[in-house]
C-alpha cells in the first residue's frame, strides 16, 4: 500500500466498523487455539497497529509483536502502541524457527508475489502446536478498485486458503467465510456503483451506517464465536496448526 493508505488506516482503523469486526474474529480465533498464558505472537504484516492494540487491551499476559513491510507502517505501529515492530517482509520473516506461540496475518499473503512462500515463514517461525490466523478478500470475481487501492494481488476461496495453510505442512483447523451479511452490499459498492473508482474503502462512514454494519458483523460473530461456519461472504478465515 501506498502512504495515503496507510495514514487513512491509521486514522479509522480504531472505530471503522470493518476493523472492528477483523480484530473480533480474529481475536476470537486466538482466544480458542488455547494458547499458553503468555504467548508469544506475531501480527505478520501489522499496518499502523491496530490488531496489536486490540490483542494487548484483550490479552494482558500475551507478547504481541508485529512486523510490516513499509517503514511508515512500523513507525506508526510503534508510535500508536509501544510495542516492537520489526521492518521486514512475510516470505522472509527475521525471526528464528520457532519463536511464536501464533502467527496472525490480516489481508497481507493475499498482496505478495509468493504466497505460499509466506505460509511457509509462518510454519517455520510457529513452535509445534502453535497456530496461523490468516483472513483473505473473498472470490477472485469481487477484485474491484479497492483492491487494486491497498495492493492486493489476487482473492482467495475458502478451500484455496485452507489449500495454501496445507501446502505449508500446516493442518487446517478451521475454515470459514465471514462478513457474511453484508456482501451483497459489498458487490452493489465494488462490482456496480464505483467500479471505477480509485481510492479505497478504508474511510469512516456516517455514524448510523458504522452502527448497522458493526451490528450485523456482532450477530454473525456470535456464530463464529461458537465455531460455526458461514457458506459466503466477502472474507475468509483459517486457522493452520502446525503438528
Amino acid at each position: 500500500m501506498d502512504a495515503v493508505e496507510y495514514r487513512k488506516m491509521a486514522a479509522v482503523e480504531d472505530a471503522m466498523w470493518y476493523y472492528r469486526a477483523l480484530h473480533r474474529v480474529v481475536t476470537t480465533a486466538l482466544g480458542r487455539a488455547a494458547l499458553p498464558a503468555q504467548a508469544a505472537v506475531l501480527d505478520a504484516g501489522c499496518g499502523t497497529g491496530g490488531l496489536l492494540r486490540r490483542l494487548r487491551a484483550a490479552r494482558p499476559g500475551w507478547a504481541p509483536v508485529g512486523l510490516d513491510f513499509s517503514p511508515l507502517a512500523c513507525a506508526l505501529a510503534r508510535e500508536r502502541t509501544g510495542l516492537a515492530v520489526t521492518e521486514g517482509s512475510v516470505t522472509a520473516l527475521p525471526f528464528a524457527a520457532g519463536t511464536f506461540d501464533a502467527v496472525v496475518s490480516c489481508d497481507v499473503v493475499c498482496q505478495v508475489e509468493d504466497p505460499a512462500a509466506a505460509i511457509r515463514e509462518f510454519h517455520r517461525v510457529l513452535r509445534p502446536g502453535g497456530v496461523a490466523v490468516l483472513t483473505m478478500p473473498a472470490y477472485r470475481w469481487m477484485h474491484s478498485y479497492h483492491d487494486r487501492a491497498v495492493g492486493n494481488r489476487r482473492r482467495y476461496s475458502r478451500a484455496e486458503t485452507a489449500a495454501l495453510l496445507r501446502a505449508a505442512g500446516l493442518t487446517v483447523a478451521y475454515a470459514t467465510y465471514w462478513n457474511t451479511l453484508l456482501f451483497p452490499l459489498a458487490v452493489l459498492q465494488r462490482k456496480v456503483l464505483r467500479a471505477a473508482a480509485a481510492d479505497s474503502d478504508v474511510r469512516l462512514y456516517p455514524a448510523p451506517v458504522e452502527a448497522i454494519c458493526n451490528a450485523m458483523n456482532v450477530i454473525e460473530h456470535a456464530w463464529l464465536r461458537r465455531g460455526g461456519r458461514l457458506p459466503w461472504g466477502n472474507s475468509v478465515l483459517a486457522v493452520g496448526r502446525r503438528p
